[in-house]
């Protein structure tokens, strides 16, 4: 067989290599033709050709151009020939003149002639070429000439001749490798079968047959027509085959038809189970041939049905442990009681009960700490499952168990309590009789209720139902419940703690803000303020009337979150309504509360380090501050690291006022730039915290566009209709900061309830400006007032001319209330003294603090005012029925005083 394999392959190779040797000597030859074609044409085509061939003496032009044109194409000869055959050119001269060897009619005629011809001897040698031969024609397409190019049989032979060792040599490396082949196949044969005669091999038949047949795993052999080709005994007791079952179709074996289908379908199976009457058997398949494609398949059949009982208790214990790690990951993801208290009941169901229930303690659902008198009395916070059919008590009902419920023992015990069958819960029963009846009904059947216990107290009690088809609960289950109720009820204990320090904060933070509008003229106010979801800030906002009908803005924001925030704010709040009642400028306000809170982180910081804790210190704060005349329309503002103002003019239009932005508060030494602004009545002045236009997913110039965009077309608007629909535009989802807004409508004093003039420094003209005043007032209507508003300006317009420095102006102006003020060049200030009863002076003040319903004193640039304000009630013209000058003026001597 080795010897015949050999000369197979060696006749095989010899094939080949003639087969290379002729096509490698054809395509020489057809490349010789190739080469003379063109060469011929190209010389035929060249410039002058026609001309030279019609010249007086042809030859002596193209037999040069001929050899030069031989020499560059690479051919062995170059020929041009009148019509009748005559060389007019040659390799050599002396054949020049005779007729030309071979065919020339059909290039008379147009075409191109290619044949393999002899001649005369070229410089390359004697014998057979390959030529063509083209015509030349003129521009008329006549023939005038033929051209013949060619290269001798030789030379062709050169083109192919070097293949003939390649060719020889893949021979005889085909012939090496075929024997060595051979001789690999040969040993691997003997190797395979160990060298083993075909007696030997007939006995391993033998033995294997045994073994297939004594294994306890069953063996089927099946053809690609679905044929039974073998079965060992094994397999004919699993699936109870007749003995004859060999050969037959299996469709005809009369196997259940899924096991008929899996036997033959061609898809591989992996460990599968099937039911063949009472036993499981676990089935493996795998083709026969799986690389040839022949068909057919091998089964080996394994019978588990022993096996099943462990492997579904380790599943369910591996399902348990995968329960247990999603209600980790799904259960407490945010701060919130009753979302925990529902993400437990989606946990639980349908995994594990058909219908979950949580019920917590109202002191639980506020924040507060839960205690044992309110065990019978809860809420129902959370209900998951199959509860929409079933007489479940609602959400937020409060639910009173009795002693004797499963619910109560739990919380009293302070472990779980398993019913297993419902119909026999008496305790469960009497609880509410009729509800009981109409869910046993619905197919609820079996009951686990859990304590949520944290820390030792218990918090409620959650309830798991299995419903319909589903097995009833086990003390398995019942450990499995407590499990996962202990891990809930830590992350409800922890919503529990947020939710009372929420609560506190927002309640602290919601008692430091504004609780209504204060009264004043020149600004129609709204505002909103929103809480941040996950904890409260530091942000506030303030509307503080000042004298002379002017009022301080003021909106702020501490940074942090928590108790911590909100009293600090509280802090500064009650700072800047402090610093506003000395009327202070507003870069004063500002240095002052800088000021504050430099001394507030100094002694967080000093408490701190005393306590060896890791301490909470303010880190800062932002402030706009600003103060509205409503008399000109001024505005003055300077912020600390907060956000710009925006103005809404009256006309629609949004602007953002350049205000200078100064470094936030507690750096230190940093001077605050103000901006003075003219707004038009009608116009609206929007301050607001970051938390509007910045969150986690918002960058602050996409906020700010929203802000604006929200903002357009406002001027028609009321400051709480433009406070609504910013907040509509612009509230996130889930606020992760606080959100504080305020919008100003600006109003003007009227000119008609202004009155203002100049008075020289001389005594004598104080009657004169009460008469003026008396005047001004019976023009306003104010004749109750006359009196008191003339003793009042008498009074500071007599100082300001004996201690003051000129020049003094007088101004009234009538709004809510009725305000002097008696402005002056010096800078010194008046102060409430008590006169002894020889003093001549000194009681003036004293008679302006008890009319007045408020005096104070304001600087400016160019000195001071001094102003007082009295209410428009009947109050004012009351007070001197009550409380006579003389008697005011004896109280001076009194020594009690």
């Amino acid at each position: 067989m080795f010897l015949l394999q050999v000369v197979i392959v060696v006749l095989l190779v010899v094939a080949a290599v003639a087969a290379m040797v002729l096509e490698a000597a054809r395509e020489a030859v057809q490349q010789a033709q190739r080469d003379s074609v063109v060469a011929a044409q190209s010389f035929a085509s060249a410039p002058g050709m026609v001309e030279a061939l019609r010249g007086p003496h042809p030859t002596a032009v193209l037999q040069p151009r001929a050899e030069e044109a031989r020499k560059k194409a690479g051919v062995d000869f170059v020929v041009v020939m009148n019509t009748r055959g005559i060389r007019y050119t040659y390799p050599y001269p002396q054949e020049i003149g005779k007729k030309f060897v071979g065919t020339i009619e059909p290039a008379l005629h147009g075409r191109t002639v290619v044949e393999q011809a002899g001649g005369p001897p070229l410089p390359t040698g004697e014998g057979t070429a390959v030529q063509a031969v083209v015509p030349v024609t003129d521009a008329r397409g006549t023939v005038v000439g033929l051209v013949s190019a060619g290269i001798t049989v030789k030379n062709v032979a050169r083109l192919w001749l070097p293949q003939l060792p390649i060719a020889l040599g893949a021979g005889a490396a085909a012939v090496a490798l075929a024997g060595a082949g051979t001789t690999l196949v040969s040993r691997r044969l003997l190797r395979q079968t160990r060298g083993l005669a075909p007696a030997e091999l007939a006995g391993m038949y033998e033995h294997h047959d045994a073994v297939l047949h004594a294994v306890r795993e069953g063996v089927l052999i099946i053809d690609a027509d679905g044929r039974l080709v073998l079965a060992n005994d094994e397999a004919k007791r699993l699936l109870g085959l007749p003995g004859d079952a060999r050969g037959s179709l299996v469709r005809e074996l009369g196997l259940p038809e899924q096991i008929t289908r899996l036997l033959t379908s061609p898809e591989e199976v992996t460990d599968e189970v099937l039911l063949a009457e009472d036993r499981l058997l676990a089935v493996n398949k795998r083709p026969t041939f799986p690389d040839e494609g022949r068909g057919g398949s091998v089964v080996t059949l394994r019978d588990t049905t022993e096996l099943a009982t462990v492997s579904g208790r380790a599943e369910v214990a591996r399902e348990r442990l995968k329960l247990l790690y999603e209600a980790g990951v799904r259960i407490g993801t945010t701060l919130d009681v009753r979302c925990t208290a529902q993400e437990l009941a989606d946990v639980a169901v349908p995994q594990f009960a058909g219908v979950v229930t949580v019920d917590l303690l109202d002191s639980v659902l506020q924040g507060w700490e839960p205690t044992a008198e309110g065990w019978r009395r809860l809420r129902r916070a959370a209900i998951g499952g199959e509860h929409e059919m079933m007489p479940m008590y609602p959400l937020d009902e409060v639910i009173t168990f009795s002693p004797k419920t499963p619910q109560m023992l739990a919380l009293n015990q302070g472990q779980g309590v398993l019913e297993a069958d419902l119909r026999q819960a008496r305790g469960w029963q009497e609880q509410d009789p009729e509800r009981a009846r109409a869910v046993l009904e619905r197919g609820v059947h079996s009951l686990v209720s859990v304590p949520l216990r944290a820390r030792s107290v218990s918090l409620g009690v959650a309830n798991f139902y299995r419903t319909g088809d589903s097995p009833a609960f086990e003390p398995e289950d019942l450990s499995f419940a407590e499990e996962l109720a202990a891990r809930a009820a830590v992350a409800i204990d922890n919503a529990r703690r947020f939710t009372r320090e929420h609560a506190m904060a927002v309640t602290l933070q919601r008692s430091l803000l504004p609780r209504g509008q204060p009264e004043q003229d020149a600004l129609e106010v709204a505002w909103r303020y929103l809480p941040a979801e996950a904890g409260v800030g530091g942000d506030w906002f303030d509307v503080i009337p000042l004298p002379g009908g002017r009022v301080a803005l003021v909106m702020g924001d501490v940074v942090g979150h928590g108790l911590h925030a909100a009293a600090t704010m509280g802090r500064l709040r009650t700072a800047v309504h402090n610093f506003s009642t000395l009327d202070l400028p507003v870069d004063e306000v500002l240095g002052n509360l800088d000021d504050l809170v430099i001394r507030m982180d100094n002694e967080e910081s000093a408490d701190d380090a005393a306590q060896a804790h890791e301490g909470e210190g303010v880190t800062g704060a932002t402030c706009l501050y600003a103060i509205y005349e409503p008399v000109t329309g001024a505005c003055t503002v300077a912020r600390a690291g907060h956000p710009d103002p925006i103005v809404v003019r009256p006309d629609g239009t949004v602007t953002c006022p350049d205000v200078p932005a100064s470094a936030p508060l507690g750096l230190g030494s940093h001077p605050f730039e103000t901006a003075e602004l003219h707004l038009p009545e009608g116009s609206q002045l929007v301050l607001y915290t970051d938390g509007l236009v910045r969150d986690r997913t918002r960058d602050p110039d996409v906020g700010l566009d929203g802000l604006r965009l929200a903002l357009k077309g406002a001027g028609e608007r009321t400051p709480g209709e433009t406070c609504q629909a910013v907040i509509d535009a612009l509230k996130p989802t889930h606020p992760s900061d606080d959100i504080a807004l305020l919008v100003a409508r600006t109003r003007l004093f009227p000119p008609s309830h202004v009155a203002e003039w100049d008075v020289p420094s001389d005594p004598a003209v104080v009657p004169s400006v009460r008469a003026r005043c008396r005047e001004k007032l019976r023009e306003w209507g104010l004749e109750e007032s006359e009196f008191t508003t003339e003793l009042i300006l008498s009074e500071l317009v007599t100082n300001a001319i004996r201690y003051g420095s000129p020049p003094v102006t007088v101004r009234l102006l009538y709004g809510r209330c009725l305000s002097c003020e008696v402005s002056d060049a010096s800078s010194t200030s008046p102060r409430l003294r008590r006169a002894a009863t020889t003093d001549e002076g000194g009681r003036g003040l004293f008679l302006v603090a008890q009319f007045a319903e408020r005096w104070g004193t304001r600087y400016t640039p160019y000195g001071k005012v001094i102003w007082a304000e009295q209410t428009l009630h009947d109050s004012a013209s009351a007070a001197p029925a009550h409380t006579p000058i003389d008697v005011l003026l004896e109280q001076f001597g009194d020594p009690a005083m």
